[in-house]
C-alpha cells in the first residue's frame, strides 16, 4: 500500500510539472507556425506575458523550449491509433553449479487508442488469455510519460503461474533436455516501481518523435541522458515443486537440487542512478529510427527471507541495471506507423546464487492525426 501511494503521488507530480510544460511548449508551437504569415513579432508575443508567468512556469517554459529547425510540434489536437503488444519475460536462477531458466508463452494484446494533445486512453485485450480466471491471469500496468525534457515509466507487473523451463543445467546432458519446453507452475515473479529520467539535449533531440508520435524529429540528432529509479521486487519458489519434477523425469538418474536454490520467496528493494545515451537517425524523408540505452549502478537490499545480518552500507549489495529503447516510425504529421520495443533488466546476485530478470514489450501501430491546430 505504501507503495502504490507513493507511486501515485510522484505520477501526480509529474503530470502537473508536464501539464505546465504542455501549455507553455503549445504557445511557442502557436508562435512558430505564425511566423512564415508574416505578422508583427509584436502581435505573436505580448510584451506582459513574462510578468503573468509564476517562476515555475517561467523554469519549466526555458525546460521545454524546442528548436523549430530540428524538431516539428504536433500540428493536430487528436488522434485515434490501434495497437498490437508484445510483452515478454524471462527470469534466471543460478547457483554455482547449477542453473534455469524460465519464460511464460508470450502475450499478444491488441486494441484502440484516443488522443487529445497529451492525454492518450486506450485499452488492450488478451488475445491469448481471454479467461477471467484470477489464478491464470496475468495482471500488467505499463504506463510511460513521454515530454521534451523529461521521461517517466510506471510499471506494475504480476506474471501468474505459466512458466516453462527454457534452459536447464541441472544433471547430465539428458535429464536436461527432458525438463526443457515443460510447464512448471512454482514460480512467481512481481515487479513495481518507476524510472525517472532527463534529456539534455531536449531542444533538439525528442523522444516523443520515437515513441509518443507527438512532434517530427527533421534532423538527425542525439542526447546524453540521466535517471533514477526505484523498484520493489519479489520472487516466489516452490523447490519442492521443482524437485518432484526433476524425479519425475531423470530416468532414474539420482539429480538434487542445489541447496542454493533452496527458498521460498525473496524480495528486494532496487534504489538506481542511471547515465546512457539516445540517438533519433532521420535516414529518409518522414523515417525515423531510435537506439537509446541506459546503464544503471542499483543497491538493492533484501527483506525478507534471505536478508543480510550486516547492517548499514554493504558492497556487495550493489549490482546492474538496464534499459533499452528501439524504435522505428514513419510520420507525415497525419499519418503515422512503426513499432517500438522497452527492454528492462534486472540483475541480483548474492554469494550464494543469482537472478537475473528481463521483461518488456514490443509495440506496432498506426495511426491517424486529425484536428489541426488553430
Amino acid at each position: 500500500m505504501d507503495m502504490k501511494k507513493a507511486v501515485l503521488m510522484f505520477l501526480m507530480l509529474v503530470c502537473g510539472l508536464v501539464s505546465v510544460s504542455a501549455q507553455d511548449s503549445t504557445q511557442d508551437s502557436t508562435t512558430t507556425v505564425l511566423k512564415p504569415l508574416d505578422l508583427p513579432l509584436e502581435q505573436n508575443v505580448s510584451e506582459e506575458e513574462p510578468q503573468k508567468l509564476s517562476w515555475l512556469r517561467r523554469t519549466v517554459r526555458g525546460f521545454s523550449y524546442i528548436d523549430t529547425n530540428y524538431v516539428e510540434p504536433q500540428l493536430y489536437d487528436f488522434t485515434v491509433m490501434v495497437q498490437m503488444t508484445h510483452t515478454y519475460d524471462v527470469y534466471q536462477l543460478r547457483s554455482k553449479q547449477q542453473s534455469l531458466t524460465f519464460a511464460p508463452a508470450p502475450t499478444i494484446k491488441m486494441g484502440p487508442y484516443f488522443g487529445w494533445r497529451w492525454f492518450f486512453l486506450g485499452y488492450t485485450f488478451d488475445l491469448k488469455h481471454l479467461s477471467f480466471d484470477s489464478q491464470s491471469q496475468k495482471r500488467e500496468i505499463d504506463f510511460s510519460i513521454y515530454s521534451a525534457q523529461i521521461g517517466v515509466d510506471l510499471f506494475y507487473r504480476r506474471t501468474g503461474s505459466d512458466y516453462k523451463i527454457r534452459n536447464v543445467k541441472l544433471g547430465s546432458d539428458a535429464v536436461n533436455k527432458s525438463l526443457e519446453g515443460l510447464g512448471f507452475g512454482g514460480l512467481n515473479v512481481g515487479v513495481t516501481g518507476f524510472n525517472l529520467y532527463y534529456v539534455f539535449n531536449h531542444q533538439r533531440f525528442s523522444y516523443p518523435a520515437a515513441f509518443a508520435q507527438s512532434t517530427r524529429q527533421k534532423i538527425s540528432c542525439g542526447s546524453w541522458l540521466a535517471g533514477v529509479g526505484y523498484t520493489v521486487n519479489s520472487l516466489e519458489f516452490d523447490h519442492e515443486k521443482l524437485q518432484q519434477l526433476v524425479d519425475e523425469h531423470s530416468n532414474g538418474e539420482k539429480v538434487v537440487v542445489d541447496s542454493s536454490l533452496i527458498f521460498n520467496s525473496i524480495k528486494y528493494h532496487d534504489s538506481c542512478g542511471s547515465i546512457g545515451y539516445a540517438y533519433n537517425w532521420v535516414f529518409a524523408r518522414n523515417f525515423l529510427f531510435c537506439a537509446s540505452s541506459m546503464f544503471g549502478l542499483a543497491y538493492k537490499k533484501t527483506v525478507g527471507e534471505g536478508e543480510s545480518k550486516k547492517t548499514g552500507f554493504d558492497i556487495s549489495n550493489v549490482n546492474f541495471d538496464y534499459i533499452g529503447r528501439f524504435g522505428i516510425v514513419y510520420n507525415d504529421s497525419r499519418w503515422y506507423a512503426g513499432a517500438s520495443a522497452i527492454i528492462h533488466a534486472y540483475t541480483y546476485r548474492k554469494e550464494r546464487f543469482a537472478a537475473n530478470n528481463v521483461f518488456g514489450s514490443l509495440n506496432v501501430y498506426v495511426g491517424f492525426n486529425f484536428g489541426r491546430k488553430k
